[in-house]
């Protein structure tokens, strides 16, 4: 079992350039694949400004929306380690311009849909070539950037792929507004373009060199796992979690991530992914680190823009622009975070952002309102933004350093699953929680309402304000009634969060990525130093 860094890789690594690449060049390769990677988030997320104009153009039910928009996660959640494993193996550059080439033409053809299973099969097709691009955007990272630099560029990594989400919404939610929804793909393909252009002209290509044969099956039963434990938490809470589409997703995605384990233990070192690694207490913690900060993440934003919305009653774009200073702070500490970790420790950094994040929660939790309205909750989304940048990059910088050079490309889809199961994870578990909140709040709250308008309002905080405009004199007893149970969801979630952030506090300090010795520090700072200079 191989532990050894990125920079110390036993199997030779190719580079069709020759030599390493100087400080500019390594400038312009940070910025194409961030551009890249942009584009991929973006696409996350960017659909769900346009669910409303989307049914209309197409006559399509809410469930055939959801499909539109989810099928592109599902594709690219499923195929990441598979496509991964296969750049490093056939080059990252290669692989990395067939993505993009994908992805662009994908986006292109579902721009100019005119059904929506057309929509949906672009969709598909774009997540493919997103599952071709977005390990290998860090693998690219890891693999050609010095030690000594190689921090830095994972903490602008980090931040774009942590708060690229909230900017692609803003700028889907803009575009929106101001010309058509269709647009909305105008903007993948525009960086797409620019990324691929630089891409061209100045990313150097690595591959592996392997004595081993493709790991075929494990390839396979990844995909199956993860499309299975993907799918549930995607459609469990519209199917329900007892309805029998959801049960045999969960055994099947279960028993194929237990065959992966097996299978991928007798394997051993030909293995896809060599699950002895989890043992390392980097690899383990990076992980778990990752998956509770990007599901809290998730799910707050779940909370939030019904909060924006329903609550506050803002459009879209402005519900969007309101998330905007949590990401910008995301964005900033993630590019901090390597030199606090370099001073105090990688498990430090976590553990102090983690501790930041769990603030932010309590500081919602205690003091959101109907009446304060955002001022109530922008304390506590600058602490969250903070945390989660500062325990992001030292958790992707842990699960990287794990693996061997010439495996950066299952690294890097390694840290990109575990970052999509957070997201499914938190936006169902949370949003489940403010759900059974404000339907339980809300019942005592509804006396002398007509029983249709009651049982409407009860479906949700949208319900009722839709619905109350046909109450006459009960409307402001029903929109009050929505908004302060709201609030009470809200305080159940948040306060669920706290106690999950809590928790892993104190596995981070108990169990975190061992932090590292003061002399390999002053080497690191010293080696910063002769690099600037």
């Amino acid at each position: 079992m191989s532990t050894n860094q990125p920079a110390q890789g036993a199997a030779a690594v190719a580079s069709a350039e020759g030599g390493a690449p100087d400080a500019r060049q390594l400038r312009t390769i940070l910025i194409a694949v961030s551009i890249a990677l942009m584009a991929v988030i973006a696409s996350v997320s960017g659909l769900n400004v346009a669910q409303t104009h989307i049914a209309v153009e197409f006559g399509a039910s809410q469930n055939t929306v959801l499909w539109i928009i989810n099928i592109y996660t599902l594709a690219l959640a499923a195929l990441l380690l598979p496509l991964g494993a296969i750049g490093d193996r056939l080059g990252r550059k290669p692989m990395l311009i067939a993505g993009l080439g994908i992805f662009g033409v994908a986006n292109v053809v579902a721009g100019l849909a005119a059904t929506a299973e057309v929509m949906i099969a672009a969709r598909v097709a774009s997540g493919v070539g997103a599952a071709m691009i977005m390990p290998i955007t860090l693998a690219v990272i890891t693999s050609t950037f010095p030690e000594e630099q190689r921090g830095k560029a994972i903490g602008v990594w980090t931040g774009v792929a942590g708060g690229g989400g909230i900017l692609g919404m803003f700028l889907s939610a803009l575009l929106a507004d101001v010309a058509d929804w269709r647009w909305l793909f105008v903007l993948p393909v525009v960086l797409v373009i620019v990324a691929l252009g630089m891409t061209l002209k100045s990313v150097p290509n690595s591959r592996e060199r392997s004595a081993h044969s493709f790991d075929s099956v494990g390839a396979l039963v990844s995909t199956v796992a993860v499309i299975g434990l993907i799918f549930v938490l995607q459609e469990g809470p519209e199917r329900g979690w007892t309805a029998p589409a959801t049960l045999i997703s969960v055994a099947v995605g279960l028993t194929a991530g237990i065959g992966f384990v097996a299978w991928e233990l007798h394997r051993r070192d030909a293995s896809l992914l060599d699950v002895r690694l989890f043992r390392e207490r980097g690899l383990a913690g990076g992980s778990i680190t990752l998956l509770v900060v990007f599901g809290v993440q998730a799910g707050i934003a779940v909370v939030l823009f019904p909060f924006f919305q329903a609550v506050l009653g803002w459009s879209g774009l402005l519900s969007t622009a309101a998330m905007m200073p949590m990401a910008v702070m995301m964005m900033t500490t993630s590019g901090v975070a390597p030199k606090m970790a370099a001073r105090i420790g990688s498990r430090s950094t976590m553990a102090v952002g983690v501790a930041l994040a769990g603030v932010g929660l309590v500081l919602m939790a205690l003091f959101v309102s109907v009446d304060g309205g955002y001022l109530t909750i922008l304390p506590g989304m600058l602490a969250m933004g903070i945390g989660m940048g500062l325990s992001m990059t030292p958790s992707t910088e842990a699960i990287t350093s794990s693996l061997p050079r010439e495996k950066q490309g299952v690294a890097s889809a390694l840290n990109d699953i575990t970052r999509e199961f957070g997201t499914a994870l938190g936006v169902a578990m949370l949003g489940a929680l403010l759900s059974a909140g404000y339907r339980s709040a809300i019942d005592d709250r509804l006396h002398g309402v007509p029983q249709g308008a009651a049982d409407t309002a009860r479906e949700g905080i949208a319900n009722a304000v839709e619905v109350s405009g046909s109450t006459g004199s009960h409307a402001q007893q029903i929109v009050h009634a929505a908004q302060q149970s709201f609030v009470d969801g809200w305080q159940q979630a948040m306060w669920a969060g706290v106690a999950v952030m809590g928790a892993l506090f104190v596995y981070i300090a108990l169990r975190g990525p061992r932090n590292p010795s003061p002399v390999a520090v002053d080497e690191a700072e010293a080696a910063e130093t002769i690099a600037a200079g």
